[in-house]
């Protein structure tokens, strides 16, 4: 069940939480078996593209042995921003599930992206609580 994978991106996000890193979640599955899980590692390795998507397309094109995930979906606590979308159609992931809404500026047009990826919003309550917590907790140091 999707809600299921969307729980194990956000214990992902727990953790980058605990890390003091942005609390985004992913994981990765084909079927119902899990490939690979990560979160943001952007603070702790001082790399900008160490988002929690890009961390776990990596971890999956290792574990199975190709740069070819098309037989994959990718769950992920927050909707990805243009520079994971564009590493998530590299990678051939064909269905993104996320759990809260980008909020801001949208830097993609959804109708130029949905011809090879298909995006899925599961709306969860705990995805955003987690980030607004995160950054009240910021704002209050």
């Amino acid at each position: 069940m999707d809600v299921d994978k969307l729980e194990v991106a956000f214990e992902q996000a727990k953790i980058a939480y605990n890390l003091d890193e942005i609390p985004v979640g992913c994981a990765i599955f084909r079927g119902d078996e899990l490939i690979a899980c990560g979160y943001n590692e952007k603070e702790r390795e001082n790399d900008a593209i160490k988002h929690a998507e890009i961390v776990a397309i990596s971890r999956a094109c290792r574990k199975l042995g190709s740069w070819r995930l098309d037989d994959c979906s990718l769950y992920v606590t927050l909707e990805p921003c243009m520079m994971c979308i564009g590493a998530i159609m590299e990678s051939r992931i064909k269905n993104i599930y996320y759990g809260t809404i980008r909020q801001g500026v949208q830097m993609y047009n959804k109708t130029t992206v949905e011809p090879y990826v298909s995006l899925n919003y599961i709306k969860s309550n705990k995805c955003s609580e987690i980030l607004s917590d995160f950054f009240k907790k910021k704002r209050k140091k």
